[in-house]
């Protein structure tokens, strides 16, 4: 860092992390980049809620770029990040849509950019059971699992119309108990009377887990509540059963052929690629082993944060939930800036849990804090409470509260829409001759403000 030019810090992930650093560099004598590839904070907790019609994406996704109008020392790029240059040249390699490759140099980099899903090495069943990690995956599920039931409605075929209406979800982490609950909550209430020639309350939804029980990060007491729910809701679980095929027609469980014409997977996760760029020691789920204060051993100034780190605490390791990710985020934040401002920072990363929390249907929830182990109609209460305050929009917290009050008195959903795809327009014709464009792409961003 020489003459008048300010620190650069350069933050890549827009989730819970990424924002929480961002925030903490408010005011800080520096230029802070954010790159993500998205344009929006996606709330996960609440994502499974619009795959199930309950709520629509704006109520749950924020556009980053908001973030920028609120605090002047922040940039925001929209842009893949395609490589890193973590030694000498320390710069961010990118490729946005609109300007082609481009590079972002800095002095501090932060890496949030959160976990995809994993298919334990069988990428191939992404194409018949989608994940649900993004909007548009969400989009994707609720279309899927409202179209059976339109296809249903029409077919005469009793086998059929028994395939359409068999869910199979694969993983009963919290995602996967809260995803099943409310297909099931959509199958029997907000569908109940909507069709004439089926019931939807006769749908099959089945839960499969391949550990020896479901919620296996939760205390084996609240574990069991929540599978006498779903028992309740009229999910049928199975544990320590082991997916080996999922195709266009359904799922092999443990030798057993299950037909389904929608299969979702919960099931795991895995690091996004970027991290390889860095060359470190990982753990056995690929994220990346830090120092207690967040940094990558060896390579100074840069950092790993939110569900990409792999950190201990108490001979434990810390769980990929929301509240790591804010406070490690907002942690390394203040660690950045204390550098900067030449303040010295010997404290090293803490976490103080606030509690673990899922939801199992309209009206039940459970909560484990340490000692704390809640379940039942007030955890729902708490845990609606504690959602909406963490919301990242005013307007959001109210149009969700507005919708949740209107679900809970009617048991009616806000988007129970299956979008059209277009049909009628021309295939693209291969193009004859390359386009020569005079203007060259390699563009440097170093300094960039300007919105993407």
């Amino acid at each position: 860092m020489t003459g008048k030019q300010k620190p650069r810090v350069v933050i890549i992930g827009g989730g819970f992390a990424g924002i929480a650093a961002a925030k903490a560099l408010r005011g800080c004598d520096a230029e802070v980049t954010l790159i993500d590839r998205r344009n929006h904070h996606i709330f996960q907790p609440l994502l499974y809620q619009v795959a199930t019609a309950l709520l629509t994406p704006s109520d749950v996704a924020a556009p980053i770029r908001q973030l920028a109008t609120r605090q002047r020392n922040l940039s925001v790029i929209l842009a893949e990040v395609s490589g890193l240059a973590a030694d000498e040249e320390r710069s961010v390699l990118t490729n946005s849509p609109s300007v082609g490759p481009g590079r972002v140099d800095f002095d501090y980099l932060i890496l949030a950019p959160g976990m995809q899903a994993s298919y334990f090495g069988h990428d191939e069943f992404a194409r018949h059971a989608p994940s649900l990690k993004t909007i548009a995956d969400a989009e994707l599920v609720r279309a899927k699992v409202l179209g059976a039931y339109e296809l249903a409605e029409e077919t005469k075929d009793p086998v059929a119309r028994a395939r359409l209406l068999t869910f199979v979800l694969v993983g009963a982490g919290p995602t996967g108990v809260e995803l099943a609950a409310s297909v099931a909550g959509l199958a029997r209430a907000t569908l109940r009377s909507s069709f004439r020639r089926i019931d939807p309350a006769e749908s099959r939804i089945l839960l499969i887990e391949g550990g020896k029980r479901i919620l296996p990060s939760f205390d084996e007491t609240l574990a069991g509540k929540a599978a006498k729910r779903l028992a309740q809701l009229g999910v049928e679980v199975s544990t320590g059963a082991m997916v080996e095929q999922i195709d266009a027609q359904g799922v092999v469980v443990s030798g057993q052929r299950i037909e389904s014409a929608t299969v979702l997977w919960t099931a795991g996760v895995a690091p996004a690629p970027i991290l390889k760029e860095l060359h470190s020691e990982t753990d056995r789920a690929g994220r990346i082993r830090v120092s207690p204060n967040m940094e990558v051993p060896q390579r100074p100034g840069i950092f790993v944060v939110g569900d990409a780190a792999a950190l201990s605490q108490d001979g434990r390791p810390l769980p990929g939930v929301a509240q790591v990710a804010i406070q490690q985020g907002r942690y390394v934040g203040q660690l950045v800036r204390a550098r900067i401002e030449g303040r010295a920072w010997a404290r090293p990363f803490r976490y103080f849990d606030k509690g673990t929390m899922a939801v199992v249907g309209r009206n039940f929830a459970l909560l484990e804090s340490r000692w704390l182990r809640m379940s039942g109609f007030l955890t729902f209460l708490i845990w609606g409470s504690v959602h909406l305050l963490f919301l990242p929009q005013l307007q959001s917290r109210l149009r969700v509260a507005g919708q949740w009050l209107w679900w809970w008195l009617t048991d009616q959903r806000s988007s129970l829409l299956v979008p059209e795809t277009r049909s009628d327009l021309p295939e693209e014709q291969p193009q004859k001759t390359p386009s020569l464009d005079p203007i060259k792409h390699d563009v440097d961003i170093r300094r960039s403000s300007a919105h993407a």
